[in-house]
């Protein structure tokens, strides 16, 4: 199997190239490697390559910085999934496109599923559910939603706590807003068992699919976790005291979903793909710290 993957320098795009060494054929790009906000040069890739599938794990995630610079969200996280969607559809390829809990308002009471109204509330949002959109122009595409990665590569909260934790004696740490934590490494899984099984004759479940963590929790949760890992790893001298603050209390220039936990039900049925383990994700923290 022929797989393109774009990104490949990003927190999932690493793992993805890690885990299919020896499995696959790879074209590993990354922004300098393959610019997909350029139609030509994506086509080109493609009819060069041959993929089997293009797994695009490239975005603009720089959320509070979208409100400003929309021009290049859009272009990253719409216009390219269609350069890609198109590229995939003329080459026989099946496209897989990495979505995110922020095309929902995050206002409802209950994890979302794959049919619940989308309503995005920033830049970042619209700019991911028109990039699903785009991916709609490949027949064949696969759409997973995921929330709050992070991995051993690249900046994410894992990473941010330890360093705040080793810098101060107390944090405010956001407990109104609720998810579940996402490992790169298990959505790369993820991703990757659906890149094989798309490749089965005869498949055709094709769509919208949520793959986050296990089990639900807040931010201060998350951290409060997190601590206590590196304290059992011998990577805190002390923990910071972590306090409860509200969403009011850190005003950003995006808003964030207060729900952002989603319903992994369609994935588990349809693939036997279960929600990610984020606990057992922080058992070794060492590479966070480098």
């Amino acid at each position: 199997m022929n797989i393109l993957i774009t990104g490949a320098d990003g927190q999932v795009g690493r793992e993805l190239v890690l885990q299919l060494q020896n499995r696959a054929t790879v074209l590993a790009a990354n922004r300098a490697a393959l610019d997909i906000t350029d139609s030509a040069a994506v086509e080109r890739t493609v009819a060069g390559f041959r993929p089997d599938v293009i797994i695009n794990a490239a975005a603009y995630t720089a959320v509070d910085k979208a409100e400003s610079d929309a021009d290049t969200a859009y272009a990253v996280n719409r216009d390219a999934v269609r350069h890609l969607a198109q590229a995939a559809a003329a080459h026989k390829a099946v496209l897989l496109h990495i979505s995110t809990d922020y095309v929902f308002d995050g206002t409802a009471e209950a994890p979302y599923r794959e049919t619940d109204p989308v309503n995005p509330q920033s830049v970042y949002g619209k700019s991911k559910l028109a990039g699903e959109q785009a991916a709609a122009a490949c027949p064949r595409h696969i759409i997973l939603r995921t929330a709050w990665v992070f991995g051993a590569h690249g900046g994410n909260f894992v990473k941010t706590m330890l360093r705040l934790g080793r810098e101060r004696d107390s944090l405010g740490i956001v407990a109104d807003q609720h998810g579940a934590p996402t490992p790169a490494a298990d959505i790369a899984a993820a991703l990757i068992a659906i890149a094989e099984r798309s490749q089965a004759p005869g498949f055709a479940d094709w769509g919208v699919y949520h793959f986050s963590g296990c089990p639900y929790t807040s931010w201060h949760g998350f951290a409060e976790q997190i601590f206590q890992a590196a304290a059992a790893q011998n990577l805190m001298p002390k923990i910071p005291e972590i306090k409860a603050i509200a969403t009011a209390d850190y005003p950003t220039p995006a808003r964030r979903p207060a729900n952002s936990r989603l319903d992994c039900t369609k994935i588990q049925n349809t693939f036997g793909i279960e929600a990610a383990n984020w606990q057992a994700a922080l058992a070794d923290l060492q590479p966070y710290c480098r």
